[in-house]
């Protein structure tokens, strides 16, 4: 007997099961992804692969090869219930695979499947990442609700990496009369499957000036898999391996599904059937009495053959009685691959081994310590959401947005004497596979600090580490292809510049850098500032007291300093953007000193003279007095010129040769870290006041009447300079996200909460949600999914509890 229902926190992601959308955003491109809106919360550990279950019910999202997509409907792999029993006398069974989407390809035909909330609901799905719910309605006499969640939350390092899925079934049998009720998981073999069968793909430029590679994974190529039985006195489970010929390469392992063994209920089995076929072999038994055949067969499948394996667990419930059974999915592909030969193991083999047997021990594992992963979760999240002053619509998109720490591409490697714990990568996004742009997590990276600082540490060291080195090959600049411009090359990455990215899952990550070629990051004017921001940042966030993460970063903070220094051409103490689009808005030109480079520049070097005070007595730190010095005299000339040339009396003009009237929004990114780093303000709070109700009014609620969010760059107005531009009139969530933590921090809270609950609202009401964009524009159009910048929602909830 348990307690039903389960409690589930008031503030979800809502939608019926298999309602579609009349409207849905669209790429605004057709190079950018765009796979429709059906996307649920993910499932699996950071940087073990993960896999998605849409509002559908059907398991959709493939992301098991580090930094690859799948998004394709598996119809063999899925949940089906069965239940019969006796309603007014009469007697009666039902039995339905629980996905509303029916196979395109006419596969398992025999099967029925279950009915989309159209005229009548048949329930709902939940979300609030890491946990989702399904509960179904209106078709079953029963009660059933699924719970699914994988084992992460805050400052775990260890569980959050586990490639495993638990599916919490609860059970209740409302009526006068008792009820047979049988749950079936069945899961197609696909090892093997997960994997770029092109090593070392060329990259390419695309039409909209990103570097690109192929990728093609073996998909369907299930020659040499098989399943097999495994079991003890406590747990049942199917493990779905292959056979391996030589050394274990990346998409070799295994999956497993499992179950406990439980006095009240019967376990049946079918080892392997044909996800091609029609599915009659496993829907006979199943539909008529909640049964399978107890088949074993571990013949491995043939060339264009492709095999399933099913469990199902049948009960009894007596009026008003309840249970609870857990599934769980566990995978083990131990071996992320880049370029040819160049092999990581993943995080969660330091615990599980590396040998990709380990999918049944997972398995074992997870169903002895779901209970307490389950605990450790709700308590986690209830720290937040039992805080009555903060909205639920917040709540959800802030538990929410952290599933791209699962579904970014993430990579989380083995532990090491540099990092004990590993080092993690998130992508910029799915369109811009590269990992960590460290001009996008200057806002975007908020989440990994507050929750996993040590992996967010990892990451500044590896920028410290890359930042010496140089790479003289050169390539094509993509952007001047889009403005059909003559070709520029330039090299990959100039000693001392501070690179954009970690690199990209088809080279060398971590070690080979800069992979973007849109633009020649060498010349960006705010990378340099970035990191050092960030540096100072980290050292604050976790405790003011890891001195030696500061000397880790130290020779790069200086050399990158002086080499952003050399772009000011001037002698004025500025370096001044060249014309081209050479920071964060990377189509958007600036020329001159600009609010939003010159502000991070004045926030960076007071980031670098504090950081000299605190290393002066560090007995490996020797330069720090003369460095200071430097820093302070930079910052003296600086800090006029930038009020002289920038202030127009009532906000701070994108740059100082343009003659541009645009109101930049994130003109004082700066002032609002300079604030946020406890150091000295760069500019008068009377302009910054100024700046943000001109930059509040003009670029949100001028904009389309604030129905968006904030565009990045408009006429008072609200209107654009130039109707034919990009950035400047792209809501950029991550942006908006780091807008409204300013208002906040400057007194202006219901204007910050109002900015975000409005992005918040176009995300999740119009098919956006877990694939959240860079920027939405008010045509309903989008572009880049899978954003690393929108977790910069976790900003403003910093701002808002302090």
């Amino acid at each position: 007997m348990t307690n039903y229902p389960p409690k589930i926190p008031s503030c979800t992601w809502k939608r019926p099961i298999g309602l579609g959308w009349d409207q849905p955003y669209t790429a605004r491109s057709s190079s950018n992804l765009d796979d429709g809106p059906w996307h649920g919360a993910p499932l699996g550990g950071f940087g073990a692969g993960c896999i998605g279950r849409s509002s559908k019910g059907d398991f959709n999202l493939w992301h098991i090869d580090g930094g690859e997509h799948i998004f394709k409907n598996v119809p063999s792999c899925q949940f089906s219930i069965f239940q019969s029993g006796e309603n007014h006398g009469e007697k009666y069974s039902l039995s339905y695979a629980l996905s509303t989407q029916s196979p395109d390809d006419h596969t398992l035909a025999n099967w029925q499947w279950y009915p989309p909330s159209d005229e009548q609901q048949t329930g709902n799905y939940h979300a609030l990442y890491p946990r989702s719910w399904f509960v179904y309605e209106n078709v079953f006499p029963s009660q059933l609700i699924c719970e699914q969640f994988s084992p992460i939350w805050h400052h775990n390092y260890q569980e959050s990496s586990y490639p495993v899925a638990v599916f919490l079934w609860h059970a209740h049998n409302p009526n006068h009369t008792p009820i047979t009720i049988s749950i079936m998981l069945t899961w197609e073999n696909m090892s093997g499957w997960f994997t770029n069968s092109l090593k070392s793909p060329d990259v390419k430029i695309r039409d909209d000036g990103s570097p690109v590679y192929d990728y093609l994974p073996p998909w369907g190529k299930s020659e040499g898999n098989y399943n097999f039985l495994a079991e003890n006195t406590e747990f049942f489970g199917c493990v779905l391996g292959q056979n391996i010929h030589g050394n274990l390469q990346e998409g070799n392992g295994s999956w497993c599904i499992a179950v406990p063994k439980l006095p009240n209920a019967e376990i049946f089995y079918h080892s392997r059937f044909n996800c091609l076929g029609n599915g009659a072999e496993i829907w006979q038994n199943f539909s008529q009495n909640g049964s399978l055949s107890n088949y074993i067969d571990e013949t491995p499948a043939k060339e264009n053959e492709r095999i399933g394996a099913a469990i199902t667990v049948r009960f009894n419930l007596q009026p008003g009685e309840s249970l609870q059974i857990p599934f769980v999915l566990s995978w083990d592909f131990p071996i992320t691959e880049f370029a040819a030969g160049v092999n990581y193991y993943r995080r969660y083999t330091d615990f599980f081994g590396t040998n990709g047997e380990n999918a049944w021990p997972m398995a074992i594992h997870a169903i002895k310590e779901y209970q307490n992963w389950k605990n450790n979760i709700e308590n986690w999240q209830n720290s937040i959401l039992q805080k009555s002053d903060i909205p639920d619509w917040f709540k959800m998109a802030l538990f929410n947005e952290l599933y791209d720490l699962t579904s970014g591409g993430t990579l989380w490697n083995t532990a090491s004497e540099a990092n004990p714990v590993g080092q993690l990568a998130v992508l910029e996004c799915l369109d811009y596979r590269w990992y960590e742009s460290l001009d996008v997590r200057l806002y975007g990276s908020f989440a990994l600090l507050m929750l996993f600082p040590e992996l967010e540490k990892s990451v500044m060291r590896a920028f410290a580490k890359a930042i010496p080195q140089s790479d003289d090959k050169t390539r094509i600049i993509g952007y001047y292809l889009t403005i059909n411009a003559p070709s520029v090359f330039a090299p990959r990455k100039i000693a001392g510049a501070t690179p954009h990215d970690l690199g990209a899952p088809n080279e060398w990550v971590w070690e080979k850098t800069n992979y973007t070629s849109y633009q020649d990051c060498n010349l960006w004017k705010d990378l340099s500032c970035d990191f050092v921001l960030q540096v100072y940042r980290d050292f604050l966030f976790t405790g003011a007291d890891d001195l030696e993460f500061l000397a880790d970063c130290w020779d790069a903070i200086v050399q990158t300093l002086d080499y952003l220094k050399t772009f000011d051409l001037d002698g004025d103490g500025i370096p001044e953007n060249s014309g081209a689009p050479d920071q964060t808005f990377d189509d958007w030109r600036l020329n001159g000193v600009s609010a939003y480079c010159g502000g991070l520049w004045l926030a960076a070097l007071e980031s670098a003279i504090a950081i000299c005070d605190l290393l002066q007595n560090h007995q490996n730190i020797h330069n720090t007095s003369y460095q200071k010095t430097i820093y302070q005299s930079w910052l003296a000339q600086s800090k006029p010129i930038y009020e002289s040339k920038l202030w127009n009396g009532q906000y701070y003009r994108l740059d100082s040769e343009s003659n541009s009237q645009v109101v930049m929004a994130d003109q004082l990114c700066g002032q609002f870290y300079a604030r946020l780093l406890n150091l000295p303000d760069i500019v008068p709070l009377d302009h910054v006041s100024s700046t943000l109700k001109t930059v509040y009014q003009a670029c949100f609620l001028n904009f389309q009447n604030g129905k968006f969010g904030a565009a990045n760059g408009l006429l008072i107005n609200g209107l654009p300079e130039n109707p034919q531009s990009t950035h400047p009139q792209e809501i950029w969530t991550g942006i908006n996200f780091g807008l409204a933590a300013f208002l906040i921090q400057m007194g202006m809270k219901n204007d910050g909460l109002l900015l975000t609950e409005r992005v918040v609202k176009q995300i999740y009401e119009n098919g956006l949600q877990f694939r959240t964009p860079e920027a939405i524009t008010a045509a309903g159009t989008f572009r880049a999914s899978t954003y690393l910048r929108a977790m910069a929602i976790w900003l403003v909830y910093y701002v808002l509890v302090q």
